[in-house]
């Protein structure tokens, strides 16, 4: 008869939480605070760093008012930038919105930098607060001292006829440059904004204040608070989808809508530091229950924090090079448990364990690179594992065989009876079939000396008389 293992029902169980961790992409929309009735005005936050988590949260609040029916959508900004491919996400969710976006840098000494300018751009309405401040939106990958800035560059042309080699990397940094400035222009055109100045911040990193940016015509106005910025707005003309618009939100109600659980979720997971633990977890747990199979629990484990780890490196700026270094130094590790090697390979993997964490995000934002301290900690953790483990394996090579044949030599045993002119020797419970050249009797000490097949080889003990 069969017996169910008891990690197997709880799996089971479990199975259904995990559906639900697992199909984000399925969940609904964000839940308002409070019943959305038609000519709400709905209030998202950009606040830190625009990544996945932010981008999903300001997507699908846009997709949702426009289904509530809401007059306006006004996101409030403060960030210092963010990635690429979150912040190309959010902008095509605001290009392709049905409901006027209205982009608001707010309080005062907030910032719309680096990825906030093209978000502000890319806005129906751009309006700021005072003493607040837009630009600098050079991409950070070529943002480096390795770029010259106009004012780096000699004034005087190189005379010398003899041709001079490419900078390395100077073709990427102007294909990164362009496709920027391309951008930004073509934002800036849509909007009908100043598309000279939006060049220059991603060319030179030009930041304003939002006194000259209004001056200027990089945004459309200026208001101290949200009732300020709804007065100004009133009667104000936008384009949606070639329509023109006249916005008319006098009277609307402003409801503030927070992440919901999937926002904070993705936001936790989202963050390198949890998700390369996550991965080391997992990798750990699947480790354990390969070794010891049957257990259940850390491969039920290992698998939910490997495949929620995925689910963060997806979306997350990764270098693959990096992921592979650090599977490649944990394999190296366990590798060396199970085959020795005087500590090569563990110190290999240690190594490429290392080189791989620090290299494992591709980006040079802060926000998104995994710390320091947490990659020290879990290579020193990882690194005494395998000394406990080399240890270990160390001192069961030199203690003394315990079982098999070969740890039958020299014990003692006695002659309990002949069977057939055969003596039966009993050592440790067991009764052996013994040879000896000399004659043996019941009651007679024997030795073990070697073992042939099944059959002992003996020595008679003398008695003491």
């Amino acid at each position: 008869m069969m017996t169910r293992h008891p990690y197997r029902s709880l799996f089971w169980r479990l199975l259904p939480v995990l559906l639900m961790l697992f199909g984000l992409a399925g969940t609904p929309p964000i839940a308002p605070a409070a019943p959305s009735v038609p000519g709400e005005i709905w209030l998202l936050d950009l606040n830190g760093v625009l990544g996945p988590a932010s981008a999903d949260y300001l997507t699908r609040g846009i997709d949702s008012a426009a289904d509530a029916g809401a007059r306006a959508v006004v996101i409030r900004i403060d960030t210092p930038g963010g990635l690429d491919l979150s912040m190309r996400e959010l902008i095509r969710a605001i290009l392709a919105a049905p409901v006027p976006v209205i982009g608001y840098v707010t309080p005062s000494g907030a910032r719309a930098a680096s990825a906030g300018t093209y978000v502000l751009y890319a806005c129906h309405v751009a309006a700021m607060s005072p003493a607040t401040n837009l630009g600098a939106a050079t991409p950070v990958q070529i943002a480096s001292p390795s770029l010259p800035t106009p004012q780096e560059q000699p004034d005087q042309k190189d005379k010398s006829d003899e041709p001079k080699p490419p900078q390395a990397g100077s073709a990427m940094e102007r294909k990164l440059v362009n496709d920027a400035v391309a951008y930004i222009r073509g934002l800036a055109e849509l909007r009908g904004r100043n598309g000279d100045w939006a060049e220059k911040a991603v060319r030179e990193g030009a930041s304003l204040p939002s006194s000259r940016a209004l001056e200027m015509h990089v945004i459309d106005l200026i208001a101290s608070d949200l009732g300020d910025l709804l007065k100004r707005l009133e009667g104000h003309e936008i384009t949606i989808d070639g329509h023109r618009q006249t916005l008319a939100l006098a009277g609307a109600t402003l409801v503030e809508h927070q992440p919901d659980w999937r926002s904070e979720f993705l936001a936790v997971i989202t963050n390198p530091n949890v998700a390369y633990v996550l991965m080391l977890l997992g990798i750990y747990g699947l480790i354990f229950e390969f070794s010891n199979p049957g257990i259940g629990l850390p491969g039920i484990v290992g698998a939910v924090c490997i495949l929620l780890a995925l689910y963060a490196f997806q979306v997350l700026p990764v270098s693959y090079a990096g992921l592979g270094l650090v599977i490649l130094g944990l394999a190296l590790m366990v590798a060396e448990a199970f085959a020795p090697s005087f500590g090569v390979l563990g110190l290999g993997g240690l190594i490429a364990f290392v080189v791989g964490s620090i290299i494992l995000m591709d980006t040079e934002l802060p926000a998104f690179q995994i710390a320091l301290p947490v990659i020290l900690a879990l290579a020193t953790a990882s690194a005494g594992l395998l000394i406990l483990v080399l240890g270990m394996i160390w001192r069961s090579r030199r203690q003394a065989v315990v079982s098999g044949s070969v740890a039958l030599i020299g014990r003692v045993g006695v002659v309990e009876q002949l069977h057939n002119g055969q003596p039966l020797v009993r050592i440790s419970g067991e009764l052996w079939q013994a040879d000896c050249a000399e004659p043996l009797q019941p009651g007679d000490g024997v030795r073990v000396r070697g073992v042939a097949g099944v059959r002992l080889q003996v020595d008679k003990l003398r008695r003491s008389t």
